[in-house]
């Protein structure tokens, strides 16, 4: 028979027993693998089920069968990829000098552990090193680990994969307590839809919803000991006999308990977030305030500029007239000089040439030689005088100069402060009858003995205080005062309304007044408002006193006119009622004035 007849009923042949072997080995696998097979790949368990119908083709299990096995290579390399103390993919894998290779970062704690107690030793072999080995990194591996770890997790993902997916990494939507499986979209539509199927959000932690005694899933919570318990718990456990509930119906009574927080929580967050709007519009107004107070700086330093450069031209322009007149005058005087140098220098060479003259009757015969011969004889001496000739007039620049310079102070105190209150003067209605009022109604004293004022419904009957009498019902002012050295004493601001007897009518003790006040002998200083005393920190170092209001603004503050300047303190009020200006002394040698 040829070689052409035999190669048909050998291939034949051939395909029937590969046939018989791959159904030999399909019934054989179909035993196994009907139930389930369980690969970890990644760290993530894939059931791999394959159900196998007598009436597949050998072919078409070939597929499922190499499909199987690339499976199991791919755990398999996943194991090789794993570092023995984390059980993790490689993250910057190195090698110890056995050549077994971990994470740095594992080995590097190990290695630390070991350090002071013995030889270092490989957690893998065992083998010991004498020195702390070197780390050198494995650069292939580390490559070939990169591959194999997952990709960081998008927001939104949990991590956890589809447990069927096996070739790629498909996040899971959600997973099957009865399974123990997380499933994709697409495995999830295919999956069982019966009761016992209980499907959850995607966790890779099935051991915590089951008992950790029976290993069954918990399916009730015992109200007595709030936690949740299997059915054998429940029967023959430590919670037999115990009032128990079905997970949903406990869940359903710890919404509604947690509904009726959530009630009273609206409120108190409604509450908060108008908080935080208000302080939204706090600071709304504090940006706008600080751009304003930005703009309005920076124009009174370009305005300041302006002033300053107008006030130095004028300077230069006295200095320059004033150069160029003394020069005029001086520049006459010169050529008078020279002019009269020149007839001295002619009249020099002149006796001179008589000097030199052999002639005696020439020489005698001279007459313009006679007067310098008489004086020569007289001994008679002229001294040419330098005319007087005037000087700069520094005192006037001077003037000039701090002129200006007071002038554009009291402009930008002007703008600074608003209108000054040179016209404040002490209501001697209001004074009681231990504060004497100056002449001049600008300064308060403390008199030991009673003054008999008349009889006035705006007088202080119990503290020795006066207000001025004139009041700020809006604007932006301020006034300075100097103080005494001793006794105690009081300014600030009051409004009309404030009581005239009583423990209501001192200044600072109720919410109609804010003052500073200084000890009695004492350099401390202290604010009072409604009876609440601050002490400050600050100690007295002098005797002027500025006072700052800005009525709009709600701000009443307190400066030290020392060098340098001190900011005492400021009250922040919302202001009601036109204020008075308030002093209050009491002691020997106490009082307070008003500086015009």
């Amino acid at each position: 028979m040829s070689g052409a007849a035999i190669l048909p009923p050998l291939t034949h042949l051939f395909y029937s027993l590969l046939q018989s072997f791959c159904l030999t080995i399909q019934i054989f696998l179909s035993l196994i693998l009907t139930v389930s097979r369980t690969e970890r790949v990644n760290s993530q368990e894939y059931k791999v089920l394959f159900v196998f119908d007598k009436r597949e083709s050998s072919v078409s299990f070939l597929v499922q069968l190499l499909f199987l096995l690339s499976v199991m290579a791919a755990a398999d390399l996943r194991d090789e990829l794993s570092c023995s103390i984390c059980l993790s993919i490689y993250t910057d894998p190195v090698s110890l000098p056995c050549s077994h290779n971990f994470c740095r970062g594992c080995i590097g704690r190990v290695l630390g552990t070991q350090e002071g107690s013995g030889p270092y030793s490989c957690p893998e072999c065992r083998q010991e090193f004498k020195e702390r080995p070197a780390l050198p990194r494995n650069r292939t591996l580390g490559n070939i680990a990169e591959r194999f770890r997952p990709t960081e997790t998008e927001p939104g993902e949990t991590g956890i994969f589809c447990t069927y997916c096996v070739l790629s990494l498909v996040p899971a939507v959600k997973s099957c307590l009865h399974c123990e499986a997380s499933l994709c979209e697409t495995h999830l539509r295919m999956h069982s839809k019966s009761a016992e199927h209980v499907l959850t959000q995607p966790t890779d932690s099935f051991m915590e919803r089951k008992c950790s005694v029976h290993h069954k899933v918990l399916e009730y919570y015992c109200c007595e000991e709030s936690v949740c318990v299997c059915v054998s718990c429940c029967l023959a456990g430590e919670h037999r006999g115990h009032r128990v509930e079905l997970l949903s119906e406990a869940s359903e009574k710890k919404k509604e308990t947690l509904r009726k927080v959530v009630e009273k929580l609206r409120p108190e967050r409604e509450e908060t977030e108008r908080g935080a709007q208000r302080l939204q519009e706090r600071r709304r107004e504090v940006a706008e305030k600080a751009a304003g107070e930005t703009e309005r700086v920076t124009a009174l330093f370009r305005d300041i500029r302006e002033q300053l450069e107008a006030l130095e031209k004028r300077l230069l322009s006295d200095i320059s007239s004033q150069k160029e007149k003394l020069s005029l005058t001086l520049t006459d005087l010169m050529e008078q000089l020279e002019i009269k140098k020149d007839e001295l220098s002619r009249k020099i060479r002149h006796i001179e040439e008589l000097c030199n003259m052999a002639d005696p009757l020439t020489v005698l015969q001279e007459r313009e030689s006679h007067g310098a011969a008489d004086n020569e004889g007289g001994r008679e001496r002229h001294d040419i005088k330098v005319p007087a000739v005037g000087d700069l007039d520094v005192d006037l620049i001077s003037e000039t100069l701090l002129t200006g310079l007071a002038a554009i102070g009291t402009g930008v105190k002007g703008r600074i402060y608003g209108q000054e209150a040179t016209d404040l003067l002490l209501d001697i209605n209001t004074a009681h009858n231990n504060v004497s009022v100056s002449g001049d109604r600008k300064s308060a004293s403390y008199s030991l003995t009673k003054l008999h004022y008349p009889q006035s419904p705006e007088r202080f009957q119990d503290y020795p205080q006066s207000l001025s009498s004139r009041s700020f019902p809006s604007g932006r002012h301020y006034w300075e005062v100097e103080v005494s050295e001793s006794g105690g004493w009081m300014v600030g601001v009051a409004y009309t309304s404030i009581e005239r007897r009583g423990d209501q009518s001192g200044i600072g003790n109720n919410n109609k007044s804010w003052c500073l006040y200084r000890w009695y002998n004492n350099n401390r200083y202290s604010v009072v408002h409604n009876s609440k005393r601050t002490d400050l920190p600050h100690v007295s170092s002098c005797r002027r006193i500025r006072i700052s209001l800005d009525y709009e603004a709600g701000r009443l503050s307190f400066y030290e006119l020392s060098e340098p300047i001190r900011h005492l303190h400021t009250f922040t009020v919302t202001f009601t009622e036109p204020l008075h200006v308030a002093f209050w002394v009491k002691g020997i040698n106490s009082w307070v004035r008003i500086i015009s």
